[in-house]
């Protein structure tokens, strides 16, 4: 239990600053960052596999062309994810960036009742209520949907349903998505640098050994988080999982010096609640006795 704590802990400390990573690579295109980070995510992720000899799922996946569709559409979902995310982080949006994953629990709740046929209490139905509150009033603030926020949210939400129900694990999930995607990365990095750009041709040292750590810093913290949630409850995954986001926001507001003004704060405030209520329900539910049968005396 503590060490799976610990695990989970690491994993959404890295997701919560890698703000601060990413903005070193404002001046490379979010798209051509999203395209080395699979690259060398995969690097790495063959080489975890090799040192503890796990090979033998691959030569079974590649018989069945459904799995291998499936995990196809998920590297396309985590790819526009990446995306977006690159994008927002280096476009000064880290604090819509942090409002998506605020919403996501949220939105796997919804995902699972349609989907998997999970029956959402009454009172994580109020949250998801409050928190729908909270983006139909961040998008009459602004005068336009929060896209940024639901983009991020719902990508992963749908990446996370159909990793779900995935055959695979975490490491071998993600070494597959990486698989499948690498020849379109690979080609369009080559296709870049045949014509002059990209940072194969353009970037200088620093610029390529922060492309090169992308790969480690993407596989590191999801192989804690799968060591992790193997370990502990989901209901206290659930409630450590705010930890990336509040990180997010944090160096938007605090060291970025992104607005966060009071009315745009009203939003934040009814999300906050939902999670609050959805949080205290999902630990109040798996906190509760089992009821034994009485015996009955006649």
């Amino acid at each position: 239990m503590n060490s799976g704590v610990l695990y989970a802990l690491l994993a959404y400390t890295a997701w919560g600053l890698f703000p601060a990573f990413f903005k070193l690579l404002g001046h490379v295109n979010p798209f051509e960052v999203v395209m080395h980070r699979m690259l060398w995510s995969l690097l790495f992720l063959l080489c975890v596999l090799t040192v503890l000899r796990r090979w033998a799922w691959l030569r079974d996946v590649a018989r069945q062309p459904r799995v291998l569709a499936a995990f196809g559409l998920s590297a396309l979902l985590l790819s526009v994810n990446w995306s977006v995310y690159v994008w927002a982080l280096q476009n000064a949006h880290v604090v819509d960036a942090s409002l998506g994953y605020f919403i996501l629990p949220l939105v796997n709740a919804a995902f699972g009742f349609a989907f998997l046929k999970e029956r959402p209490s009454p009172v994580q139905w109020l949250a998801v209520a409050v928190a729908g509150a909270g983006v139909l009033w961040l998008t009459l603030q602004a005068g336009r949907l929060p896209w940024v926020a639901l983009v991020l949210a719902f990508t992963f939400g749908i990446y996370g349903l159909l990793r779900k129900v995935a055959a695979l694990g975490a490491l071998e999930g993600l070494t597959l998505e990486t698989l499948l995607f690498a020849p379109f990365s690979l080609g369009l990095l080559l296709w870049w640098a045949w014509h002059g750009q990209g940072a194969l041709v353009q970037g200088d040292a620093p610029t390529m050994g922060w492309l090169l750590l992308a790969g480690p810093l993407t596989a590191v913290p999801l192989l804690l988080f799968a060591a992790g949630a193997r370990r502990i409850p989901m209901a206290t995954l659930g409630v450590l999982q705010y930890i990336s986001p509040s990180l997010q926001m944090g160096l938007g507001v605090w060291l970025y010096g992104e607005a966060f003004d009071p009315a745009r704060a009203i939003g934040f405030y009814l999300i906050w609640l939902a999670l609050v209520i959805y949080s205290l329900d999902s630990l109040w539910n798996s906190r509760k006795p089992l009821l034994k049968p009485s015996s009955v005396v006649g």
